[in-house]
């Protein structure tokens, strides 16, 4: 899958979830996929945590991720 199929995984509806990128088809925030990969888990892990997921779900949520990090720097 090539990254603007994996962009097209996400949507950002303000009349869900409060506007936050989620998985299509799912109540599930990118950055909620984000923070448990960050933390550790694995992808399988999630996966079984969430079994509505499959891999390019969240290759989606970290494609996401990287396309926000081009535009800005967070400063620590």
């Amino acid at each position: 899958m090539n990254r603007d199929e994996l962009l097209a995984r996400i949507s950002v509806d303000p009349k869900i979830c409060f506007g936050k990128p989620c998985i299509k088809g799912h109540r599930i925030w990118v950055s909620l996929i984000l923070d448990l990969l960050a933390s550790g888990k694995t992808a399988e892990e999630v996966m079984a945590d969430y079994p509505g997921l499959d891999r390019d779900d969240i290759l989606a949520c970290i494609a996401y991720g990287a396309e926000l990090s081009n535009d800005r720097v967070l400063e620590i």
